[in-house]
């Protein structure tokens, strides 16, 4: 008998993610595809996944949907009995898969920021989130850059110096503040922008803006619950610059920030393992 698979499709603004799991909830390699709109999206990244993966659609015991385009899908994909779900505890089930953690703090860093409490018992609590994410990258360098492709903000980013841009706390004052606190903190996101910042030390402020930002809630989030793994998941967590940034952020609030592989997918692999 031919192998079976539960696939799971997270649909978004721009982009649709991809995977599946066979009967033996071995992870199939996740892609994504970009589409003008969601329907093309989806049928997109549908037909290129069960080629490349030679799956035929007599093998798909079902399709697990999710995401904010979701709700384009009214009816069976090519007759293939479809479940939609909500995104949260998606987020939180795929970000426990692919840290192999039985607790954590998942964050989906996407569009913008979502912060969800995981627990291997099936308890995903959608804590809140901020509206900072990916869309205020490109918005934000649209205007300043002039530019709103993410190849080329970070291409830029590579070369900018931090020092042009942010005020740090060993800026304002010889004294420590409060104990333990490092004076290489940032005090002021954009509180030090230089007459002589170029393009690049713009394009690394904003990331740099972005990933505090996010680290910073998402700490606060752990701390209420005594929680020290924090999980980061979404297409904002495979830039180069969020990789230093978090990890400065783990040294200076001792926090366990974790990136793990196929960060970008984790919460369509959550999606996926709703069945498996």
């Amino acid at each position: 008998m031919a192998k079976q698979y539960v696939i799971g499709i997270d649909i978004g603004g721009s982009t649709t993610k991809i995977v599946g799991f066979d009967e033996e909830k071995k992870l199939v390699a996740p892609m994504f595809v970009h589409a003008e709109d969601q329907l093309t999206s989806i049928y997109g990244a549908f037909g290129k996944f069960t080629a490349e993966n030679s799956i035929d659609l007599s093998q798909i015991k079902k399709i697990m949907l999710t995401g904010v385009g979701a709700t384009y899908i009214t009816s069976p994909l090519y007759n293939i009995p479809c479940d939609t779900l909500v995104e949260f505890p998606c987020v939180g089930r795929g970000g426990l898969y692919l840290s192999g953690l039985d607790e954590a703090i998942v964050v989906s860093m996407g569009t913008g920021t979502a912060i969800v409490r995981a627990s291997s018992d099936g308890k995903f609590e959608y804590l809140g989130g901020t509206g900072v994410g990916g869309g205020t990258l490109i918005g934000l360098s649209k205007k300043l850059l002039g530019t709103d492709n993410i190849a080329n903000i970070v291409e830029l980013a590579e070369q900018g110096d931090i020092s042009k841009v942010d005020l740090r706390v060993c800026d304002i004052t010889r004294n420590d503040i409060h104990p333990g606190l490092s004076p290489d903190l940032t005090a002021s996101n954009f509180g030090k922008v230089s007459d002589l910042a170029t393009p690049s030390d713009i394009a690394l402020g904003l990331l740099n803006m972005i990933y505090e930002s996010v680290a910073m809630t998402a700490a606060f989030a752990a701390r209420r619950y005594g929680i020290k793994d924090i999980v980061l998941t979404g297409n904002m967590t495979t830039l180069p610059q969020a990789k230093q940034v978090f990890e400065n952020m783990n040294n200076l609030f001792e926090m366990n920030y974790i990136i793990p592989e196929n960060s970008r997918f984790g919460t369509v692999i959550g999606a996926a393992l709703a069945l498996v």
